[in-house]
């Protein structure tokens, strides 16, 4: 098992169990993080790097699988699109000097109609309006859009022709050496090595292996290559869709994965249906753009996903002659992220803000843009276990000290609703592994607390009875609503609102048995349609909890898992071209030719009487063009993708790039960072230097955050507990020996942390978990931080993501958190108003001013300064 990106340990201490459990069973488990954490502590092997050189690392990983003709071949060549042929005219990163092919150094965005293969015809996915909707983000259950993937694709079988992806792959990542990754991340050939045979050799046919992420993947300018280059060795050594491998994403905390599948996102639907823009006129233009012509795949139906999610909002106002009442969605028209937001608000463009479980204040980058953005609002309403910083800004943020926000004068005003706890209502957790656990109500709420349930329906209601008169056409989208949910008292039943997510059969009323059941013509209802089944037959299938001493292995009656209870997405992949499991100590679905269907110890993802060796015809599309070997059946083309020919912003493969800040040059190419990065380059969020650009010497080391396990997050739950508090009293910094020798830097003494944004007071720990690494044959140190301290509390402490700016991935728009740039000096630092005068003589002595970083293309246009447009 390899846990990269994440602290399992202590950020998921829970899930860390059975990693115990299979260590304890002799499996091996391989720590690689630039700190050495107690999952360190518990690992076979820690492998400290430079914080935002994974790419590097894992590039190394893959070349010396395909160096060394490590790769499961057999999986690879069946279960992949490593034949595929790539248009004659793509050019990579190696012919570019770190560009592909389609690069517009005036919006940083490509037009990747060279990405796409041989034979395919051109989807439009590319461009400037894909890179500012995030819209790698809408493909989440169904993938990219693959015009002609139900076609022959043409393909070399033996993996030689120099444009199959198989060889693409090699040439892309040949320079990935072992040497490479040393100069690069700062790790040993031999350590690395030893990493690599590790993985292979507990990978293939009879063996596979795990891949463990978490947020220190993610949150970069490069999250989601990061996870792509992960996925790509998965691929490669066979571990996608087959038990004991697989790519985890830990999520953040109980019910994340429920966030994103019933989204919180400005751009997708429930099930990762994409949001409609402004160029969707109509029912059919959206469809059309969803789910294509020739296209394979289970996403082919998303006419019935979308049209029954229509039929679950609007009821019998959503008929098939007014579009299933279409219209009534809105259209996004650009970037209308989270960051987006903050700016806009700091620029007077909105006036009003629902923060719900969220503490901006202190847990989002920037803490101090946040703050003087929310003080230029007209209202803010606040639902919160306890008054956290995003609710006491205007009284006693770090901004009334230094003048920047003046009580009597900010405008803003908040509204405080105290929210219920999670055992103060009932209804049901999403976590990690896609499984919906449902939890009874334990408590009764105190005096004014109410559940987001409560609190969403009764706003509807009292919203929908002020506008009960209405004659204005633009306010049918909320009369018209659905808003008919069963009540308990005065709650809206959770598990009401469950079934009608799972869906309904509007011609006999009662619950559908899965997503397969659903249609397009009107006669279904369904909230999300990847949590279809999730009340088959008129039962809480999350609810169920029979021990698992009384049932098989996957224990598939606990709880209930997306879609369909398949507990291994993918599975088809377990089994061979035949249908036979790759080897009977890996079995875990497989074809039964005498009763013709796929059983196994799983639920099987895919069509239960689909033969292995089927083939479609000529004509068909959708799941019927799906070939008895295309495990992959979200995917257009049926298979796991090595080279992405679309539906990634910032290239088909992943490459190694600098992050934002970076205090060494990119070594690889001379394209220093990732070239479509969001970059918002003004004066209230500037960047510190790096290369080619002058001043980076002025913040010398390298900057990092993350979690303890005393605290949650931003810490609205935990610093107003006395025994997390006294657990983890006081903001600290972790510093090698070396460095705090360098600095003057006492154990336990005052020192503060600089960037171009803030300065930052802590504790100072002097520890060898933070090692010093030779880069580019000097000696680069890194300083770690956690992020849990704000001013409200029990305990307090500064914001310490007030010292990192604003620039963002541009597949989903993630803000580069886990790594900057910074300087450390002993002592405390500056306050009030001689804080801006100590960061603005740092500002000067670099040379920053907002065009700092906004030169996004080092390759072939240094004068270009680019930012993302206001709106």
């Amino acid at each position: 098992m390899v846990i990269m990106g994440s602290n399992m340990a202590e950020a998921h201490p829970v899930g860390f169990q059975w990693v115990m459990e299979a260590k304890a069973r002799g499996a091996e488990v391989i720590h690689i993080d630039p700190r050495f954490t107690r999952t360190s502590a518990m690992a076979d092997l820690h492998v400290p790097l430079r914080a935002g050189t994974d790419i590097a690392f894992l590039g190394g990983v893959i070349n010396h699988i395909l160096q060394n003709d490590l790769d499961f071949r057999e999986y690879v060549r069946a279960y992949t699109n490593a034949p595929y042929l790539v248009d004659e005219r793509f050019q990579d990163t190696e012919d570019l000097d770190g560009l592909f092919s389609g690069y517009d150094p005036e919006t940083a965005s490509y037009d990747n109609t060279t990405w796409r293969y041989e034979s395919q015809t051109d989807t439009g996915e590319g461009g400037s309006r894909a890179k500012e909707q995030s819209r790698p983000d809408q493909l989440g259950s169904g993938g990219p859009g693959l015009e002609g993937g139900a076609r022959k694709i043409a393909a070399d079988p033996e993996l030689k022709h120099p444009r199959c992806v198989f060889q693409i792959l090699k040439r892309h990542f040949a320079r990935y050496t072992p040497e490479a990754v040393e100069e690069i991340c700062g790790v040993p050939a031999e350590t690395f090595l030893r990493v690599c045979r590790a993985w292979t050799a507990n990978s293939g046919r009879e063996r596979t292996a795990a891949l463990v992420y978490s947020v220190g993947w993610t949150q970069h300018t490069l999250g989601a290559q990061y996870i792509r280059a992960g996925s790509i060795i998965q691929l490669l050594l066979g571990n996608i869709g087959r038990p004991g491998g697989g790519v985890f994403a830990l999520r953040g905390h109980a019910s994340i994965q429920g966030s994103t599948d019933i989204p919180t996102l400005f751009n997708l639907l429930p099930g990762y249906l994409p949001m409609p823009d402004t160029a969707h006129e109509d029912l059919p233009s959206y469809l059309h753009k969803v789910r294509g012509d020739r296209q394979k795949g289970f996403w082919r139906n998303a006419d019935a996903y979308l049209v029954s999610l229509l039929k679950e909002y609007w009821g019998e106002a959503a008929a098939p002659e007014n579009d299933f009442r279409f219209d009534y969605l809105p259209r996004i028209n650009g970037d209308h992220g989270t960051y987006r937001t903050v700016l806009d608000m700091l620029d007077g463009k909105v006036f009003g803000y629902f923060l719900l479980g969220q503490n901006p204040a202190v847990g989002s980058a920037h803490g101090r843009l946040q703050r003087l953005a929310m003080s230029n609002l007209d209202w803010l309403v606040v639902r919160d276990l306890a008054m956290i910083e995003s609710a006491e800004f205007w009284k006693d943020s770090p901004e009334i000290e230094t003048g920047e926000i003046v009580p009597e004068r900010c405008r803003t005003e908040v509204f405080f609703f105290p929210a219920a706890s999670h055992v103060e209502k009932a209804g049901t957790f999403t976590q990690t592994q896609r499984m919906l656990q449902w939890r009874d109500k334990a408590v009764e709420p105190r005096g004014d607390q109410r559940s987001e349930l409560w609190f969403i329906y009764h706003l509807g209601r009292l919203l929908r009875e002020k506008l009960s008169g209405s004659a204005d056409e633009r306010d049918r989208p909320l009369l018209d609503l659905a808003w008919d949910y069963e009540l308990e008292g005065d709650e809206p039943s959770a598990e009401d609102v469950l079934r009608r997510i799972n869906g309904i059969d509007l011609r006999t009323g009662r619950e559908v048995g899965g997503y397969l059941d659903l249609r397009a013509d009107g006669t279904t209802a369904c909230g999300c349609w990847i949590y279809s089944g999730v009340f088959a037959d008129g039962v809480n299938q999350a609810a169920r909890r029979k021990p698992h001493d009384e049932q098989g292995p996957y224990e598939n009656e606990w709880g209930w898992t997306w879609p369909l209870n398949r507990r291994v997405l993918y599975n088809r992949a377990s089994a061979d071209l035949d249908g036979k499991p790759w080897s009977e100590r890996k079995a875990l679905v497989w074809w039964d030719a005498e009763r013709g269907e796929w059983t196994g110890h799983d639920v099987p993802d895919f069509e239960k009487n689909k033969p292995p060796h089927y083939r479609p015809g000529d004509d068909d599309v959708g799941p019927a063009a799906l070939s008895g070997d295309d495990p992959f059946i979200m995917q257009a083309d049926g298979k796991g993708w090595l080279f992405a020919p679309n539906g990634i912003v910032d290239g088909p493969l992943p490459t190694h790039y600098e992050p934002h800040e970076s205090p060494v040059r990119n070594q690889l190419y001379a394209q220093q960072g990732n070239p479509a990065r969001n970059v918002y380059g003004r004066a209230e969020n500037p960047s510190n230097p790096s290369p080619p650009e002058r001043g980076g010497e002025v913040f010398p080391y390298v900057f990092t955050t993350a979690r303890l396990t005393e605290h949650h997050t931003a810490g609205g739950m935990s610093r107003q507990l006395p025994y997390l508090s006294e657990l983890q009293p006081e903001l600290f910094m972790e510093v090698s020996p070396r460095l705090a020798a360098e600095r003057g830097l006492t154990h336990l003494g005052w020192a503060h942390v600089i960037t171009s944004r803030t300065a930052v007071d802590a504790r100072v720990f002097v520890t060898d978990r933070m090692r010093p690494l030779r880069i580019e044959g000097r000696e680069v140190h890194q300083v770690w931080m956690p992020y849990h301290w704000g001013h409200t509390g029990l305990v307090d402490g500064d914001v310490v993501n007030d010292l990192i700016g604003v620039v963002l991935d541009p597949n989903v728009f993630i803000q580069e958190s886990k790594v900057a740039t910074c300087d450390v000096r002993p002592g405390r630092r500056p306050r009030g108003p001689a804080l801006l005068d100590y960061v603005a003589g740092y500002r000067k002595r670099a040379g920053v001013t907002p065009e700092t970083g906004t030169r996004i293309d080092t390759v072939t246009r240094h004068d270009i300064a680019h930012r993302e447009e206001d709106r």
